[in-house]
């Protein structure tokens, strides 16, 4: 019994000895935190509303130097975000992998085998909505919305192109489509320079860009905007009506926020929070919002994270009720 005693004591010393290592490591891996290089995952092709997002909060960050080690900014694009997701999804337990959102970090994994959902990685930020430009040709002839109806219903089936295979693109089309009643083959894009060339190559009829993205193809009238899906007419373009005004609804938004890999620590989070909430005070990153036309809407943490939760599962509706998953 003697003998028992003090080897349970013993265990009881080493376990709680242990504890304190464990717990030491831990305060001292949260005062040391950032001291490590940055992996930023940009899951889709330069150029893109995600890209240029990313750049712009780097480019903020290093300018006013809030991180003191090197980033790293890698596009790894393919699957609809599947690539670059999947990667940030292999760096679990890390606080140092970000990447950056949008609508198929929410739709991809309802339409393939991603092994992973957004409920699997940790919710940084959202910093805002971004919402999309319908346009055609600039040699179509087409001048208005009642022109592009015309030529869809003459042509029965027009083929209109997005970023991404099932994606908040795809969404915009197929709503139009159904509730303007015409047929579409939806072609998918990795990029918005593959896209463009197919618009302007003729292969498209139509495509639904980012303002900022498509507004120097617009103003050299390579392309003409028909119709915009946010609240207000875009002020640079006057002219051009929102679907709103034209009486279409459920014309849903993309979500622009950063996520980190699934078990980040949570000193890591906070770091983070703490770190964007300083991004999007300076005039930089207003001057962002503004030149590329986006609304601004910011959740922070566990908001963000049931933000996604609640935008996840309106995007699966819509994507059932339109057959395409």
């Amino acid at each position: 019994m003697r003998k028992f005693t003090v080897v349970a004591a013993s265990m009881t010393t080493l376990m709680a000895v242990a504890g304190c290592g464990a717990g030491q490591q831990a305060d001292e891996a949260a005062e040391d935190y950032p001291s490590e290089e940055l992996d930023w995952t940009i899951a889709f092709g330069t150029g893109g509303g995600n890209d240029i997002m990313a750049r712009t909060m780097v480019e903020i960050i290093e300018q006013e130097e809030l991180y003191p080690e090197n980033i790293v900014v890698e596009n790894l694009e393919g699957g609809s975000g599947a690539t670059g997701w999947s990667h940030v999804m292999g760096e679990a337990g890390s606080g140092y992998t970000v990447s950056t959102t949008s609508g198929s970090f929410l739709t991809t994994p309802l339409q393939a085998d991603t092994g992973w959902t957004h409920e699997d990685f940790t919710g940084v930020g959202l910093f805002a909505t971004d919402d999309l430009i319908f346009t055609v040709p600039g040699d179509s002839g087409m001048e208005d919305w009642d022109d592009w109806l015309d030529q869809a219903d003459d042509s029965g089936t027009v083929a209109v192109g997005g970023i991404g295979t099932v994606n908040v693109d795809f969404i915009v089309h197929a709503e139009l489509a159904e509730q303007a009643g015409y047929e579409i083959d939806y072609v998918p894009f990795n990029d918005e320079g593959q896209m463009q060339s197919a618009l302007l190559s003729g292969t498209l009829d139509a495509a639904v860009s980012n303002p900022a993205e498509v507004m120097g193809q617009i103003e050299a009238e390579e392309v003409t905007p028909l119709l915009f899906t946010g609240e207000d007419r875009v002020a640079s373009l006057p002219d051009v009506p929102t679907g709103d005004e034209l009486g279409y609804v459920d014309l849903l938004s993309m979500p622009r926020g950063l996520i980190m890999p699934p078990d980040t620590p949570d000193y890591a989070r906070e770091w983070w929070i703490e770190t964007l909430q300083e991004v999007v005070e300076t005039p930089e990153w207003e001057a962002y919002l503004e030149d590329n036309y986006l609304t601004e809407a910011m959740l922070w943490g566990d908001d963000f994270e049931e933000y996604m939760a609640e935008s996840a599962d309106e995007f699966e509706e819509t994507l059932r009720e339109h057959g395409a998953i």
